[in-house]
């Protein structure tokens, strides 16, 4: 006897929604008509609606936005089932043999005498066995193995901007302190201020893009996410925007009537409201 959904263990039903959403004849035409690229994005956008939950520390919003970033998973698992690549079962499977891989020294330490002290030794570990994975899986297709392997794409720019130099530092390509790394800042500004003055805009956006590198260099030597630190500075200059529109229309003015010399002053007014 087939059980009502609302009998069903709340992933059980999860599962059995979207199978309803996307049969084929009585499925929701919007459901059916996506695929895994077209459903790509929603899932990138509720993994940043998560991050967003997490930096307001709202709980109940946290868990409603895990929800919606399950429903992904669950969507691109059925879609997966449909061309009989794998399902959920087998998504669920799979994290879970390589988180126990990844973590020797919990579930195989007495096997293994495997002892690792602190999160920091833990880190350094994660990344080896992922190494290890990275360098199987080259020599399993026979393509050449690189230190940069399996960092995505499609990551955001300055996190994959991190995540490369990491990569990089991981075999030595990196430098032991901080000073030249502001040497190689400046070096990217005087090439980007003599495009500017060549007027080739493909070389200014080439150039533009080894200057962000370099500011991540920066941060990443400094121990700052430069996502996070990019995130929280993005914040603060809406707080400040929004400070200074409700200023402006207390005294009866709207930003676009004023000169930049009066916003300018108006700007540093609102900042010293906040740093008085």
């Amino acid at each position: 006897m087939t059980k009502k959904l609302d009998e069903l263990a709340p992933t059980e039903r999860l599962l059995a929604i979207m199978a309803r959403l996307r049969d084929p004849d009585t499925g929701c035409p919007w459901d059916l008509q996506q695929d895994f690229a077209s459903i790509a994005p929603y899932t990138i956008e509720e993994a940043y609606e998560v991050a967003d939950a997490i930096a307001k520390d709202d709980m109940p919003h946290l868990r409603d936005e895990l929800g919606d970033l399950l429903l992904q998973v669950v969507f691109h698992a059925q879609m997966a089932d449909e061309k009989q690549a794998f399902n959920f079962q087998a998504v669920a499977e799979s994290i879970c043999d390589k988180m126990i891989k990844r973590h020797p020294h919990i579930f195989s330490s007495r096997e293994l005498g495997t002892e690792i002290d602190g999160a920091a030794a833990q880190t350094l570990a994660w990344e080896d066995q992922k190494a290890t994975e990275r360098a199987l899986s080259a020599s399993e297709t026979g393509r050449p193995l690189s230190a940069l392997d399996g960092v995505a794409t499609a990551l955001p720019a300055l996190m994959r901007a991190e995540k490369l130099q990491k990569r990089a530092a991981r075999i030595g390509f990196d430098w032991p302190e901080v000073s030249p790394v502001w040497g190689k800042i400046s070096e990217e500004m005087a090439e980007l201020k003599a495009e500017i003055a060549a007027g080739d805009q493909d070389a200014m956006a080439e150039e533009m893009g080894d200057l962000l590198f370099s500011v991540v260099n920066l941060a990443r030597h400094l121990k700052i996410d430069p996502e996070s630190a990019l995130r929280a500075g993005n914040d603060k200059f809406e707080r400040r925007f929004r400070s200074l529109e409700k200023d402006l229309a207390d005294q009866g003015h709207i930003p676009v009537e004023l000169d930049i010399k009066t916003l300018e002053q108006a700007w540093k007014n609102t900042k010293n409201k906040e740093n008085p």
